[in-house]
This record gives structure tokens, C-alpha cells and sequence, in this order.
């Protein structure tokens, strides 16, 4: 019997007749250095995150979509639950953004707000049918969006509105009036007809080059999320969702993160927070530290473009 005693992380780890392979999962400035017996030893070199990673038979496929419309319908015949995001949610939707921004320099954040008072599952179909059309018309159009609660909204208090990054530039003069018109469809109109909110629909460029600031602005506006809906919080198109999020190592990443910063080049303060069965390493992401996820960047390269080849080919 051989102890093994990893003092850096915690750890206390015992294996027969051998060492244990230590394996960490790295995602955008947080590290996950993994306990033997929660991990899968074969995962090292591979990468996660992506929904390609989970193979379903198109038998199962078909019983859980089955079994997903019976819940609903049971869902919606019962007292709704309220959802919101868990701390895991807020973290996927920043993970997923960032690999969405890492690859694609143009990237806009749009505000859509409702004129009225409006239902959650109301909103949520008028963005549906919004979004539906936005695909229809835009080339190559990519999204992930957001709901949220307008707390300092005094006229409509806790009203819903979306918050969406896409990777396509919006023409305002077209694409206000059609929200305006979308809402209307659903019969959620001004209280003056004649007026019309030019705060209903609002873009900004999104500046990716920068990542500190990239990662505060998602932060504030998109994940910092902490309201219960009637209805789905966020959701994103097929191409985002397969993205990769995160890869997988032996102690040589944190090893690298380290010498950062003893030799002070790491930026900041790297932060370990043991737990029961990892020790989490969190640092700062900069010009320097973000050169370690270029292997997610090369891999999300290709899958992009691998998508772009399958909608061009139908």
C-alpha cells in the first residue's frame, strides 16, 4: 500500500500498487483539480462542455422527447414552478459566451424589452417568434439570450425582458418596428398607441479583444442573473450549444498557472478553495493566462466551421 500525500491541494489519496493520476478540468479562469474517485482517468487530453459530448441512441432520443412534452403538458396543467439560475447555470452561460467570443470578433449585446406588463410564458413566445424570424432573414445568425427581471422599472415593475450576445449586426430601423410588431401579434401594445419606445430595442458592440473586460461586462449583464421565472431563463442556438467549454489535463496546467505566479505574471491572486472532492484554483483571466485555452479555441474553430459546411451543403 503506498500513501500519496499531495500537500499543495489537500488531498489524501491511496491506491495499491501504484500512483494516482491526478487530473484537473480547466475552464476559463478556474481549475478543477479532481479527486481519483470522481473522474474518469480517460478523460485527460480530451475536451467538455460541448453537447456533442453526449451520445444518445435516436431511440432514447425519442422516449425523453416523449417523456419531456408529457412533462410539460402535466407541467402546465399543475401550479407552475418557478425557475431560476443555479450558481452552475450562471457559470455554463459565462463559459459558453466566452467560447462564443474567443472565436468570433463581432458580437453585439441586444436589449429587448416589453411596452407593457407581460406574462413570462407570453414573453417568451413573442422572443421565440422574434428569434424565429431573425433566422430566417440573417445569415449564419447565432445567439444566446438571457431573461431577466427590470427592478428599477417603476411603471412595470419586475417586468421580464431579454438580454441576447449574437454574432450579427442589426439594422435599428428595421428590426425596432418588427419587436414593436412582434409584441403586438401577442397583444401586449402601449397604453399610447402612438408611442413607441425607441428603449424597447437597444444594441451595443460587443468588444472582445479585452478579455478582463469582456468577462466583467458578461458578468454584470448577463450572468449576475438572480430572478425566479414562470417560464425558461436563458437558452442558445444549435452552434453555440456545441461549442467546448473546458479540456482536461494531468497537474501540468496548474503547474503552469503557478509558476505564473510565483514569477508574478499571473496578473492577480490565484485563489485554492478545497473541497469535498476537488480543490478549485481560481486566477485571473488576461493576455497572458488566456494563451492556456488556445486548445478549445483551435477545436471550437473547427466545429464552427464544420457547422457553416452542413448548413451551406443542405
Amino acid at each position: 500500500m503506498i500513501l500519496i500525500i499531495l500537500q499543495r491541494f489537500g488531498f489524501l489519496f491511496r491506491q495499491r500498487g501504484g500512483f494516482f493520476m491526478v487530473i484537473s478540468k480547466n475552464t476559463y479562469g478556474v481549475s478543477y483539480v479532481m479527486h481519483p474517485k470522481v473522474i474518469n482517468p480517460e478523460l485527460i487530453n480530451q475536451l467538455g462542455g460541448s453537447s456533442l459530448n453526449r451520445k444518445k441512441t435516436a431511440s432514447r432520443q425519442k422516449i425523453e422527447d416523449t417523456e419531456n412534452i408529457e412533462e410539460e403538458t402535466q407541467a402546465e396543467a399543475t401550479t407552475p414552478k418557478l425557475r431560476s439560475m443555479s450558481a452552475r447555470t450562471r457559470s455554463k452561460i459565462r463559459n459558453k459566451l466566452l467560447s462564443f467570443a474567443r472565436i468570433n470578433k463581432n458580437l453585439t449585446f441586444v436589449t429587448l424589452t416589453f411596452v407593457n406588463q407581460v406574462a413570462d410564458r407570453t414573453a417568451i413566445k413573442v422572443l421565440r417568434t422574434f428569434l424565429d424570424n431573425a433566422k430566417k432573414r440573417l445569415t449564419d445568425f447565432e445567439y444566446l439570450w438571457v431573461a431577466e427581471r427590470q427592478t428599477k422599472n417603476e411603471v412595470f415593475k419586475d417586468n421580464i425582458h431579454f438580454h441576447l450576445v449574437t454574432n450579427r449586426f442589426w439594422k435599428i430601423d428595421k428590426w425596432w418596428p418588427y419587436w414593436l410588431d412582434t409584441q403586438k401579434k401577442f397583444g401586449i401594445v402601449p397604453r399610447d398607441e402612438n408611442f413607441k419606445p425607441g428603449s424597447a430595442f437597444n444594441v451595443r458592440k460587443i468588444e472582445t479583444a479585452n478579455i478582463k473586460k469582456l468577462t466583467t461586462y458578461l458578468t454584470k449583464y448577463v450572468t449576475k442573473n438572480t430572478s425566479e421565472f414562470d417560464c425558461q431563463v436563458w437558452n442558445c442556438s444549435k452552434k453555440i450549444s456545441r461549442l467546448y467549454t473546458c479540456f482536461y489535463t494531468g497537474i501540468s496546467f496548474i503547474n503552469g498557472i503557478e509558476r505564473l505566479n510565483e514569477t508574478k505574471q499571473l496578473g492577480g491572486e490565484l485563489k485554492i478553495i478545497p473541497k469535498e472532492f476537488c480543490n478549485v484554483c481560481v486566477f485571473p483571466l488576461n493576455r497572458i493566462t488566456t494563451n492556456f485555452y488556445n486548445k478549445i479555441d483551435d477545436e471550437n474553430r473547427i466545429v464552427w466551421k464544420e457547422q457553416n459546411e452542413k448548413h451551406d451543403g443542405k
